[in-house]
């Protein structure tokens, strides 16, 4: 309660000195009046609803506000100003090609089907959603103004690997519910798969799709970890832990091995799921694999609904450092990467595939689009909506905004009626510039983008569209005979072994 303090201070001082101007004399008023009023200030803090630190932090969080600001991506109540983040490479040297004959942008934004031959129950995804965020991570005030501002905006929330919460529950939005390697939410007392659990919570109406996470882009491989000071007993329930431990997912799964087993898992659980749309998420490493998996989904006959593919320089901001950005393929190359192979053994019809990873702005979702992704989600953006000032206190619970902390005296500085407002606001508002830019390209749907309207400065005087810059498979072509540049990879991928 340290937090409170100047704020104690300054109303005792502001007591004293009203009782010294009534009682010994009127010149105490010159301190008390400006006491009183920095009082007053204060209390106002700790009840208005526009700033999550100023009602964690009366008085001292407003000298907060400057660096906030200051910060790219911060901003006051309105929708927040999210930049792109770190450029990849030479992708501050891109941009995207206008017509000379644009459109009207679409009144109503397009959305995605997601839901391949084998799917019953198919869902129209919209062009920007919550990433993936667990309950743990996040505080359950924090994961309640997501769902309801999806619930209000009509698109979907990633629950992340943490389980399905009731915070992820009640707020009446769309969830993807993501599936890791600890199974949380689903989780037998030996840490397996719970089939018969995971298939009754499956069938929640609130469940539109189910999401295998394989590996993310903050810290590929390595499993995830949610430190001890965030587990409380609330989280520790959910996650099947002991309170104040911390919870480790391991960084493979128990109930496959290979890329056949895998693609066999995926389709199980959509069965289990009553036929609603199962895919799953990945930060690609090795194209090989990748291609090892799609020989498997060629070989059996069955595919995912959808693929998430998750940039090597995503995360929230509390992934190791030493991980982002350093182990995987960054998001352009990891969404190419993909599609290609997808089209390569002519399936890329049946599997819509989602960005992940720095996506923030309109431009970067039409970006996203032209390098192959159907939709994305975005989870820095989503967190600074909800009133996160990247004080990098993730990792600690101390998070000053209340959005990534299990202290329920933090956590009560969000207000969550206002931050779903937030979200809302900014994911339309989003959404609506990416529609604007492709009309602006001549285009009214998402299909109508091609590799020809993205351009990369190369060089003095140099610029090769997208369609020069990588190669396009066209599809079926790995199955009748690949080019020469994926021959190696083609030939080398094993659908019974990842190795």
């Amino acid at each position: 309660m340290r937090r409170f303090l100047p704020l104690l201070f300054v109303a005792l001082c502001a007591a004293v000195t009203t009782v010294a101007a009534v009682v010994l004399s009127a010149r105490w008023w010159f301190a008390a009046g400006p006491l009183l009023a920095t009082a007053c200030l204060g209390v106002h803090d700790l009840l208005q609803r526009g700033s999550s630190v100023a009602r964690s932090y009366p008085l001292v969080g407003r000298l907060r506000y400057p660096a906030a600001r200051a910060l790219p991506g911060g901003g006051g109540p309105g929708r927040p100003s999210v930049p792109a983040g770190e450029p990849e490479g030479h992708e501050h040297h891109e941009y995207l090609v206008p017509s000379l004959r644009p459109v009207e942008a679409a009144e109503e934004p397009p959305v995605v089907r997601v839901g391949g031959p084998d799917c019953s129950q198919p869902y129209d995804m919209a062009l920007l959603n919550v990433s993936a965020m667990s309950f743990g991570a996040l505080s359950a005030r924090a994961v309640l103004a997501l769902n309801r501002g999806a619930a209000l905006g009509r698109f979907a929330q990633d629950t992340g690997e943490g389980g399905l919460s009731e915070h992820h529950l009640r707020g009446g939005g769309d969830l993807v519910w993501e599936i890791g390697t600890g199974y949380f939410g689903c989780r037998t007392a030996d840490g397996g798969f719970d089939e018969r659990e995971f298939a009754d919570k499956a069938a929640l109406p609130e469940v539109r799709c189910v999401s295998l996470k394989l590996s993310q882009g903050a810290a590929p491989g390595g499993g995830a970890v949610l430190p001890g000071v965030k587990v409380g007993v609330e989280v520790a329930r959910e996650r099947r832990a002991p309170v104040g431990e911390p919870v480790v997912s391991p960084p493979v799964h128990r109930t496959f091995a290979t890329p056949r087993e895998l693609v066999l898992f995926v389709a199980w659980l959509r069965e289990l799921a009553g036929g609603k749309p199962t895919g799953f998420k990945l930060c690609v490493g090795s194209r090989r694999e990748f291609l090892a998996v799609c020989r498997a989904m060629a070989a059996e006959g069955v595919t995912p609904d959808f693929v998430v593919v998750d940039g090597s320089e995503g995360g929230t901001g509390s992934a190791p450092t030493e991980f982002a950005g350093r182990l995987g393929m960054p998001l352009t190359q990891g969404l190419i990467t993909v599609h290609n192979a997808l089209a390569g053994v002519g399936l890329r019809d049946r599997v819509r595939i989602g960005a992940s990873g720095r996506v923030a702005s309109g431009s970067d979702i039409v970006r996203r689009l032209v390098q192959g992704a159907d939709y994305t989600n975005a989870a820095r953006a989503m967190m600074l909506s909800v009133g996160c000032v990247r004080a990098g206190r993730c990792h600690t619970g101390a998070c000053p905004a209340g959005v990534a902390t299990q202290d329920p005296s933090r956590a009560r500085a969000l207000h969550v009626a206002d931050k779903a407002r937030q979200v809302r606001r900014y994911q339309r508002e989003t959404v609506r510039d990416a529609v604007r830019i492709m009309a602006a390209m001549g285009v009214r749907e998402p299909g109508g983008l091609t590799p020809a309207q993205l351009v990369r400065r190369t060089g003095p005087g140099s610029e090769r569209s997208y369609a020069e810059l990588y190669e396009w498979l066209a599809p079926g072509e790995l199955l009748a005979g690949p080019p020469e540049s994926w021959a190696a990879d083609w030939k080398a991928a094993d659908p019974d072994s990842f190795g």
